[in-house]
């Protein structure tokens, strides 16, 4: 099994994590609403309006931006109905009153009206009124005799400036949404991580410490009536922790290998120090490293489950491969039916290992069957299939077959 994770994002990466995303398109957001307000005072100024009417202009600006700013802000849609009803009609009186006034100068600020007309209701509502906006800024233009051509313009602009702060308004909305579910997908990773790791200690440890503890009760029952088996013994409980102890190093450098062969003599080693009759069958040939890990792991912790019942007498091991699959089965004695581990902390082994062998397209199963013997079945393809590496993405079924009839 291979699982690696990046260690460095590189530097792309880390230039884009250096510049502040969302302030950055508020920030273009606001350069743009603000041009626009500038534009029609330039327009206004062209008029030679009188000083009073203009600081009116100017303090009417000022309120169709905020109310805009308002509109424009992150989750403005999700508003009472009824908030959003009153903003909007305060907008549509200070975008229409003042035309009688200041006449075809304030034509721009139809365009902010509708893009709030967007930005707050639904499509049904919000793209007629959008479209009657622009039917609006017709009427002036054409009581007043204006060209063809300004009337357009009029119609047009409004219509175009809209759906500039239309977009602008959720492209800024989009990219703060971006940008904070980075975060989290960053904590999304760091705990797949975490679980990955649990995952292949509790796969490692669990056989390990359990071999380790049955050959000690071996060596402590034949020291003195079998010395030299209990010096062999010895001997292998300190292959084991050398090998526990170098598992544990791989596993946390994201990457170890595993050989089904030799597990399956360690199986039939631990079984035996157990006194379980163990019978071991391996005919395969040519596999890829990451199925044969993966299967060497499922026969580590079908061996474990083995090890906690102490009604086992006979287990039987078999490893073939046939038409380009390979099939692991672990079939065992000594499990009642409906049998369940009631210690608090047994862990999801079956399951762990139902999400393993979905990650190279293969299927697990496992329960007891006729005969009060338990099977533990994993089938992989030769060569991988899966997403290798995203255990969490293996099909639910898998867990589902392993879970719902484990022992």
């Amino acid at each position: 099994m291979k699982s690696a994770t990046s260690t460095h994002s590189g530097d792309g990466a880390a230039g884009m994590a250096a510049v502040p995303a969302p302030r950055l398109a508020r920030a273009i957001l606001l350069v743009v609403l603000g041009s626009f307000l500038v534009m029609t005072m330039l327009n206004l100024g062209k008029e030679h309006i009188e000083r009073g009417p203009f600081i009116l202009a100017v303090i009417g600006l000022t309120a169709i931006f905020a109310l805009q700013l308002r509109h424009s802000a992150p989750g403005a849609s999700q508003a009472p109905r009824r908030q959003r009803v009153l903003t909007l009609s305060l907008q549509a009186a200070l975008t229409y009153l003042p035309l009688i006034v200041y006449h075809w100068a304030w034509g721009a600020m139809a365009g902010f009206l509708a893009g709030s007309l967007l930005l707050l209701l639904s499509g049904r509502v919000a793209w007629p009124l959008f479209a009657l906006v622009g039917v609006t800024m017709l009427v002036y233009p054409l009581t007043h005799h204006i060209g063809l051509g300004d009337t357009f313009y009029m119609c047009e602009s409004s219509l175009l400036t809209g759906l500039m702060v239309f977009g602008l308004s959720r492209l800024a909305e989009l990219v703060s949404l971006v940008h904070a579910t980075r975060g989290e997908l960053a904590r999304m990773a760091v705990a797949n991580e975490r679980l990955r790791f649990a995952r292949d200690l509790h796969d490692l440890l669990g056989y390990s410490l359990s071999a380790v503890t049955l050959k000690s009760e071996l060596i402590r029952r034949t020291l003195r009536s079998h010395p030299d088996r209990a010096e062999e013994e010895v001997t292998a409980v300190l292959d084991i922790s050398r090998q526990a102890l170098a598992d544990v190093r791989l596993v946390a450098s994201g990457y170890r290998d595993m050989n089904l062969e030799q597990e399956c003599a360690s199986a039939r080693s631990v079984l035996r120090a157990a006194e379980v009759e163990a019978e071991v069958t391996v005919s395969v040939d040519e596999v890829d490293p990451r199925v044969e890990t993966v299967l060497a792991t499922v026969l580590r912790e079908g061996v474990t489950n083995v090890l906690r019942h102490s009604t086992v007498r006979r287990c039987t091991v078999e490893a073939v491969e046939k038409d380009g699959v390979v099939r692991l089965a672990i079939v065992n004695d000594g499990v009642r039916p409906g049998y369940k581990d009631p210690a608090p902390n047994s862990g999801s082994g079956l399951g762990n290992l139902a999400l393993r062998v979905g990650a190279v397209g293969g299927s697990l199963t496992a329960g007891v069957r006729d005969g009060g013997r338990f099977h533990l079945v994993a089938e992989a393809p030769v060569k991988p299939t899966g997403q290798l590496g995203v255990m969490d993405g293996a099909t639910e079924h898998h867990t589902t077959a392993a879970t719902a009839t484990a022992a």
